[in-house]
Order: C-alpha cells, then sequence, then structure tokens
C-alpha cells in the first residue's frame, strides 16, 4: 500500500473528523461526527495540537496521530505528548502506524521538541511492541496516574 504522511491542516478537517469519530468509538465512545469535527476545529483554531494524517494511494485518509505540547519544568525544555493514534481497520498491518509514529517524531524534532511520550493499555502487546520496535522505551521509574474533574 502506497502511504502519504502529511502534518495536517484545517483544509483537512472532513478526512480526519471521519478518523477520530472512528478512533472514539474504538474507546468506546458513541459516535458523534459533529462532536468529533467541532473538537478539531477547536484545535486547529487554537494551534493547540499537532495532527499528523496518513493517506492511500487516492489520498483517503487512512489514519493519524494527534499529539499536544508539553514542558519538562526538571529538564527544562519542550516535550510533546503524543495522546491519539489511529489507523483504519482496512488499512491495519500495512506500515501505517509505522509512518505515522516516524513522522510525528520528526514533526515534534523540528518544533524543538526534546522527547515524546505516550501511554497505552498494558495488555495492548502490539502496540507495545510496535513501539519498542521503534526505540520508545517503557518507563520503569514512574507510576502514572489520573484524577477524573
Amino acid at each position: 500500500m502506497s502511504v502519504r504522511v502529511l502534518q495536517a491542516t484545517i483544509h483537512d478537517l472532513d478526512a480526519l473528523t471521519v478518523l477520530f469519530d472512528g478512533y472514539r468509538q474504538f474507546y468506546g465512545q458513541p459516535a458523534d461526527r459533529e462532536r468529533a469535527r467541532r473538537f478539531l476545529a477547536e484545535r486547529f483554531q487554537h494551534l493547540e495540537s499537532l495532527i499528523v494524517l496518513a493517506q492511500d494511494g487516492q489520498g483517503a485518509g487512512i489514519g493519524f496521530t494527534q499529539s499536544y505540547p508539553l514542558f519538562s519544568s526538571v529538564r527544562t525544555v519542550r516535550t510533546w505528548l503524543l495522546n491519539d493514534l489511529f489507523v483504519a481497520p482496512q488499512a491495519r498491518r500495512q506500515g501505517v502506524a509505522t509512518a505515522l509514529l516516524a513522522a510525528t517524531a520528526d514533526h515534534a524534532r523540528a518544533l524543538g521538541a526534546a522527547s515524546l511520550s505516550l501511554s497505552t493499555a498494558l495488555d495492548n502487546a502490539p502496540a507495545q511492541a510496535l513501539y519498542e520496535s521503534m526505540g520508545w522505551q517503557r518507563d520503569r521509574q514512574f507510576c502514572e496516574y489520573g484524577l477524573t474533574l
């Protein structure tokens, strides 16, 4: 499969909306394209995220990543959180996720990032294997916690 990977812009909103809605459904959320579109449009409007889009040979969206800027106070550097990674079911196991991860790292590096971080489910062995095959290292020092507000 031929894959083209690029930094998404507001002009890619229609293709991204379909993918983002599929991503949210994958994680148990109800289908809601309008909500997905509104959320993405706000990220573009406020320059709050880096979205990388994968397209097939015909230009159709087949996957994306979305990353958010952060800072490390201890290291006094900018970092990025790779929060979302999704590949459409018909495009899985064809190198799309690898291409997206590599392009996301390239874009973050170009924006001055010192590192990227991500979280994945403890039982998501395929994703963990992919990340580790690309040089990502599992944190063995810190536990991650969350607080619902």
